[in-house]
């Protein structure tokens, strides 16, 4: 994984056509907010689309985006994906639809800034660049689970950029060539979670081209702001150390013993509240810094709960093609 400057002169006349793909499950709530941000992006108009994939939803995001497409200065493609319950699939039906010569990955929950699509773009001059991910960085949140959400930079591209196996980038914010897809394969169509990490890893593990990280293209994503939600996000996690376990043969997370569970809520509960109680009261320190260890338990043991019980079904194996 690399990050190098990009030559100004060079990358201002550099305009591929771009496709921009996003699957939508029920999104009917964060329609207007992306189609937004879609329309703030400062790459030109005449070199994007924008494939908006609808996802078997039982809401009204197919019709929203059929309107919205029917009255927009922009190219909005709306498509279905009704076959397949899985974003992957969705983003596979939009990939084969797809005209440009880049494309780019992001979610309905998420909003892109102005500048996303120019930066995001931009390493692509480079011809042995095939990947480019974007950072994602946290919409302000106003409850606990957010903050320290925030606080631990949960959705950052720096923590899968390090994988110990290979780097990846999330489908949030990825952009990768059409050759590169038309080489290694679309995207695994059942599988439910870590697809991300596979379709990077394939690209990569046949020497296709290099992988860029463009810190500057962002988007912003929403944390997790019930336990519930909190808990479903670090079990599908769990599922997804399993799948990449299963398919590549990388570690798993170890399983804390009870024993550890209990020295960890001990040593917070005995050294950890008392310290950062005295820095609340100098004003150092806030609630997240006091719940910090149970909520890193918390989500740990979804996380070991999801590797756990998950299985890779054996059609996850399939890699679709264009």
């Amino acid at each position: 994984m690399n990050h190098q400057p990009v030559d100004a002169s060079t990358a201002t006349s550099f305009l591929p056509m771009v496709s921009v793909v996003v699957p939508i499950y029920n999104g009917e709530a964060d329609l207007a907010e992306l189609i937004n941000c879609l329309l703030s992006q400062t790459y030109p108009k005449d070199q994007v689309e924008y494939l908006l994939v609808d996802n078997n939803s039982s809401d009204r995001t197919l019709t929203i985006l059929k309107t919205s497409a029917e009255n927009c200065p922009i190219t909005i493609r709306p498509l279905s994906e009704n076959q397949i319950q899985s974003s992957y699939a969705a983003r596979n039906t939009a990939i084969r639809a797809a005209t440009g010569e880049i494309i780019v990955f992001t979610d309905a929950d998420c909003r892109p800034q102005p500048q996303w699509l120019d930066t995001l773009i931009k390493p692509f001059v480079n011809k042995e660049v095939v990947i480019v991910a974007g950072e994602i960085l946290a919409l302000p949140g106003t409850t606990l689970l957010e903050q320290h959400a925030d606080r631990q930079e949960t959705l950052s591209q720096k923590h899968t950029l390090k994988h110990s196996f290979r780097p990846y980038g999330q489908t949030a914010n990825l952009a990768i060539r059409r050759t590169a897809l038309e080489k290694a394969g679309l995207f695994r169509p059942y599988l439910t979670t870590g697809g991300d990490a596979d379709i990077c890893w394939r690209i990569l593990g046949e020497n296709i081209g290099r992988l860029e990280f463009a810190p500057n293209a962002i988007v912003q994503h929403r944390h997790r702001n019930t336990l519930k939600e909190l808990q479903s996000q670090w079990r599908r996690y769990g599922r997804s150390n399993r799948y990449l376990h299963e398919l590549y043969g990388v570690d798993l997370m170890r399983k804390m013993t009870p024993k550890e569970y209990g020295y960890r809520l001990a040593r917070w509960f005995l050294k950890e509240i008392p310290r950062d109680i005295k820095k609340a009261i100098a004003g150092q320190a806030t609630l997240v810094d006091l719940l910090n260890t149970p909520i890193g338990l918390f989500t740990a043991r979804a996380r070991t709960a999801g590797q756990r019980d998950a299985k890779l079904p054996e059609n996850a194996k399939i890699i679709a093609r264009l």
